[in-house]
């Protein structure tokens, strides 16, 4: 029997590893670093305001009161859940309510047959402008806490924004394909429920699927696809937040 190529393991983020499994996408791992991988994404302007920022003197900024409590960590914990709970709670991602199989004919349902996956893309683009929006909003709200406090933390606060900068566009242009990559996952669990349906059409068979129900998978997997993202576009802000708690 020919055994079917086995799938290179994936490591890294979250984010990663799901569109590896949900995609036809071989990542293979890189053999660069990771200085040697962001050396290439800096421009040589990028390079020069980040040695800047690493071996210059940081702008004096008036020292701050330390804030009682951790407001920054809430402020962080609630842009975390509202953008997880718009992503959980959007319409476009709720599953169908469905008769069991027994009851349900084995035909497509016209309007699941007929959906188009511009409606998904679109609406994960707008998810992404979301998240793009509100993190990097409090990603300046937390340098502004970081410049306030000791030289050292006002360099940081300084190299995070050049990062920002520098690396904003390509990150954009990265994550703005994911949407292109779940078009096939879209049409392969589609086609797959077609195939099944039609051979137990076909036989007098019982359909051994509820008819509809691959559009609720793809749902939940992009769901748990935009859920990750929000993890990889936290990160930063983690950082500095890890900085914070150590004032």
């Amino acid at each position: 029997m020919v055994q079917a190529p086995q799938r290179t393991a994936v490591s890294g983020p979250a984010l990663i590893r799901l569109l590896a499994r949900l995609t036809d996408v071989d990542v293979a791992e890189s053999s660069q670093s990771l200085s040697d991988r962001l050396s290439q994404w800096l421009g040589w302007t990028d390079a020069i305001a980040l040695s800047t920022a690493l071996n210059g003197n940081p702008p004096a900024v008036a020292a701050a009161p330390r804030a009682n409590g951790h407001a920054e960590e809430s402020e962080c914990a609630r842009v975390r859940t509202a953008l997880a709970n718009a992503i959980a709670g959007d319409s476009v991602f709720a599953a169908a309510r469905r008769r069991g199989p027994a009851q349900a004919p084995p035909q497509r349902a016209p309007a699941e047959a007929a959906i188009d996956y511009a409606v998904f893309r679109q609406r994960y683009l707008s998810q992404q402008q979301a998240m793009e929006t509100a993190i990097g909003n409090l990603r300046g709200r937390l340098r502004g806490m970081l410049a306030a406090m000791t030289p050292a933390m006002t360099r940081l606060a300084v190299v995070d924004a050049v990062m920002e900068r520098a690396l904003s566009e390509r990150e954009r242009s990265l994550l703005a394909a994911v949407p292109g990559l779940l078009a096939g996952h879209f049409a392969r669990l589609r086609q797959t429920e077609q195939d099944t349906l039609a051979d137990a059409q076909a036989s007098g068979d019982a359909a051994p699927v509820t008819p509809g129900a691959w559009l609720d998978v793809f749902r939940r997997d992009m769901q748990s696809v935009l859920l990750a993202e929000l993890d990889v576009r936290l990160q930063p802000v983690e950082g500095l937040l890890a900085a914070l708690r150590t004032r």
